[in-house]
């Protein structure tokens, strides 16, 4: 069914999203030295995903980079962080000719899925592909062009979680070192970069320890309301919260969170807790052991 989705070429509008603006001739390298991927990857025909970390390498937000111009890059991210995320970034320029600025007023961001074919962009239009995935489409235009036909948001988040992509939204930023949210999996951490902000204790994570609290993808048997951020217990007694979820038609509820690997990492929760019956369904990329 997700194949099917992704074969049509559909256009779905993502209001939720916001836009960051990097311009200047050091916006590369300034970025270099902020986030977990390396900057070396961004190129015009792909977005790039990578994390924004504070000094305790914890995700303040996950953002899908995208090269505008020579000199002009793109990071995308939920709206509802993206004037906060830019003030902290801007606060380490310091003498790098570059420019931070929110133009999510300014700019629209629409998902295109497309299978293999390259869809055909709107006028004036930046078209690149989602990061590590071949049918689907971020299309970034200017917010007064004439949207087109449209189909529903919840088909953009059932896709991102069937691909096992995690979002960082206000309920969850600074919640989740970098690993728990399958970063690495993902190619969104460079181990072979230079330094950038919370670089330390991710990197002693991926060298020295294991991870044992992963995002992972469920689905529940009854009807359920999850958003991001709510916290629960499986009924195998691992505690869970909430990265993105998306409901059905039927009221299930198919949801990224992160818990335990297995139920021996965790001590069984409270019994005052109701527990949530759910399936564990694959992911489409394997965990680091």
């Amino acid at each position: 069914m997700l194949k099917d989705m992704r074969d049509r070429i559909q256009t779905v509008a993502l209001p939720d999203l916001g836009v960051l603006r990097i311009a200047g001739r050091d916006g590369a390298l300034f970025l270099q030295g902020q986030l977990s991927n390396d900057m070396k990857h961004l190129t015009s025909e792909h977005s790039v995903l990578t994390g924004y970390h504070n000094p305790q390498g914890r995700t303040i937000a996950v953002l899908h980079l995208v090269r505008a111009a020579p000199e002009e890059i793109l990071a995308l991210l939920p709206r509802e962080l993206a004037a906060a995320v830019a003030a902290k970034l801007a606060r380490f320029i310091l003498r790098a000719k570059v420019s931070i600025s929110d133009v999510s007023q300014g700019l629209s961001v629409f998902g295109l899925t497309a299978g293999e074919e390259l869809p055909t962009p709107a006028a004036a239009a930046t078209l690149v592909r989602v990061a590590a995935e071949s049918g689907r489409w971020f299309s970034i235009q200017d917010a007064a062009a004439e949207p087109p036909a449209l189909s529903d948001r919840q088909l953009w988040r059932r896709l991102d979680i069937a691909a096992g992509l995690p979002q960082v939204y206000a309920a969850t930023s600074e919640e989740f070192v970098a690993q728990m949210l399958n970063l690495d999996a993902l190619g969104a951490i460079a181990f072979d970069k230079g330094c950038y902000t919370g670089q330390e204790v991710i990197a002693r994570a991926h060298y020295r320890g294991r991870v044992k609290r992963r995002m992972q993808r469920f689905k529940t048997h009854s009807s359920q309301k999850l958003l991001p951020g709510a916290a629960g217990r499986l009924s195998d007694g691992r505690a869970f919260k909430v990265v993105d979820a998306v409901n059905a038609d039927d009221g299930s509820c198919e949801f990224l969170a992160v818990a335990a690997v297995s139920a021996r990492d965790e001590a069984q929760g409270s019994d005052a807790e109701a527990p949530i019956e759910a399936e564990v369904l694959p992911l489409p990329y394997e965990l680091p052991a």
